[in-house]
């Protein structure tokens, strides 16, 4: 699978480190037979989960690739030498990152489609109940009361109470039979997931390792990094102060660095979260670059996305939130967007200011 994956460039990693991508399926099925033999599927969901080469696995969110880009050319030469020279990449991998999919990852797609095909199947159920039972008792009654009138001698040619009793029987047998098919819907399972392909992930970093470029300077990525660290500790800070409740979520690589729950009491007709996307930038500088992944969700969650600029200049730091920050989707072929500040802040709705 290997030989035929692509191998992308991480440009925003300056690690030296290279990664395995698998883009793994998996399926919930219910209990209903189909006429093949096979259980029916409910729902698909596909994955992504990242190893490396100490077999430690992780959930690299959504679609992690649209941050990512094609080799070119000349790195990919250098690259599938080093390749070449990795043990590592031809173990058990492809059975971690299922392990790790199996475990971590589809439980809560397994649950999440219980939780809702359940309370729809119980709802149904109970107006199959309602609605049958109702035309039960009414052919029980016309049972009765036809049986009362034949006993009278007044017989009805059209319906006599055999008839309205053999309706009300087959009707119950209906029900019975619904409600049996609406319990085997309940009987929800995964299925086996299954590696659809994989890739390996280069970060920059190591393609300039690989291709004789000076390497970054590190005493710059452990400053970009205290920034980072800063920023995303006031926009946590403000969350709280708010009366909200955060979580980090920048390792999911879901589009966004923190989901904050508002409190039932406090949302009023907003929708319960905010995925804040976290920007951090030393006092002074002038643009902000966004992954493409990030762009895209603020583009498909409108009203819950937030961009947090923070400015670090020390102990002090400088927020602001944007809200549809963004006017245009990126192009196809890009990875990320660089952009100017203060054009973004003038376009955007600023609904919170600290520092």
């Amino acid at each position: 699978m290997l030989k035929r994956g692509a191998i992308f460039i991480d440009d925003n990693d300056c690690d030296t480190d290279a990664r395995l991508l698998f883009y793994i399926e998996d399926s919930v099925q219910d209990g209903v037979t189909l006429p093949n033999g096979s259980k029916r599927v409910i729902s698909k969901h596909i994955h992504f989960v990242e190893i490396k080469e100490d077999g430690t696995a992780t959930n690299a969110g959504y679609a992690p690739y649209l941050d990512y880009r094609a080799a070119k050319e000349d790195e990919q030469v250098a690259i599938r030498s080093f390749l070449n020279s990795q043990q590592w990449l031809q173990t058990n991998v492809e059975e971690i990152a299922i392990g790790y999919a199996i475990a971590q990852i589809i439980p809560t797609h397994v649950t999440e489609v219980r939780e809702r095909k359940i309370k729809l199947i119980d709802k149904t159920a109970k107006a199959v109940k309602e609605r049958l039972t109702a035309a039960i008792q009414y052919w029980d009654f016309r049972a009765a009361d036809l049986k009362q009138k034949e006993s009278a001698g007044k017989v009805n040619a059209r319906l006599n109470s055999q008839m309205a009793a053999r309706r009300a029987e087959e009707l119950e047998a209906r029900m019975q039979k619904r409600l049996a098919e609406l319990e085997t819907e309940k009987l929800i399972s995964a299925m086996p997931p299954v590696v659809v392909g994989g890739a390996i992930v280069i970060p920059r970093g190591l393609v300039n390792r690989l291709m004789g470029k000076s390497d970054a300077h590190p005493i710059d990525a452990m400053a970009r990094r205290q920034v980072e660290l800063a920023a995303m500790k006031a926009v946590m800070d403000i969350e709280v102060s708010l009366g909200n409740l955060p979580s980090d979520v920048s390792a999911a690589k879901c589009g966004y660095d923190i989901e904050s729950l508002i409190p039932q009491e406090k949302r009023g007709n907003l929708s319960p979260l905010r995925f804040i996307e976290v920007k951090g930038r030393a006092k002074g500088a002038d643009t902000v670059t966004v992954s493409k992944n990030e762009i895209l969700t603020a583009f498909n969650k409108p009203d819950e996305y937030i961009l947090a600029i923070v400015e670090v200049d020390a102990q002090n730091t400088h927020t602001v939130y944007l809200k549809k920050p963004f006017r245009e989707r990126p192009d196809f072929a890009a990875t990320s967007v660089t952009y100017n500040i203060m054009e973004l802040v003038n376009g955007s709705e600023i609904i919170l200011q600290r520092g």
